[in-house]
């Protein structure tokens, strides 16, 4: 026979080890409290932007949070297909020139924050964010703002394609 539990997800005894290791440091050193303590900070300054007309919802919970791009606040009201935003992420890097948009509108999101520092993860027309669990509130501050610029970017791309069409 052989022994198949040589991968991280499948319970081998150094993932395992790890694991629990990881969790006491999060007791010793209060880490879940330090999430409690800043996650409202982080939920609540990126649902300001709620009232974007490119946005139909912003969710999340704790330091995890989801935005969804939608034309007109509608989740039935997508972004045209042509403007592919079923395009994966990767692509859109290589690819991206500064006229040509090609990839959604997630991925520009995602580009436009990307060259202010942060990364996101990008699934079509929707973002998702989740910073480490040591963010300090200073950090949160940068976030809120670079996500804020990425969106007043995106809005803009958006209304030039609407007025191209």
């Amino acid at each position: 026979g052989s022994f198949s539990h040589g991968f991280t997800y499948s319970g081998h005894p150094v993932s395992c080890a790890v694991a629990l290791e990881t969790l006491e440091i999060y007791k010793e050193r209060n880490i879940l409290e330090q999430v409690n303590e800043i996650a409202p900070k982080f939920q609540e300054g990126l649902k300001a932007y709620s009232s974007s007309p490119i946005i139909g919802e912003i969710r999340g919970t704790g330091l995890i949070l989801g935005t969804e791009f939608t034309d007109n606040k509608s989740p039935n009201d997508v972004f045209p297909a042509e403007w592919g935003n079923k395009r994966d992420f990767f692509f859109f890097l290589l690819t991206f020139r500064k006229d040509d948009f090609i990839a959604g509108i997630g991925a520009y999101f995602g580009a436009q924050c990307q060259k202010n520092g942060m990364l996101v993860r990008v699934a079509g027309d929707s973002i998702m964010m989740s910073p480490p669990f040591i963010i300090t509130p200073q950090q949160v501050d940068e976030l809120i703002e670079i996500y804020g610029k990425a969106l007043k970017s995106t809005e803009e791309r958006v209304l030039e394609l609407k007025s191209s069409q």
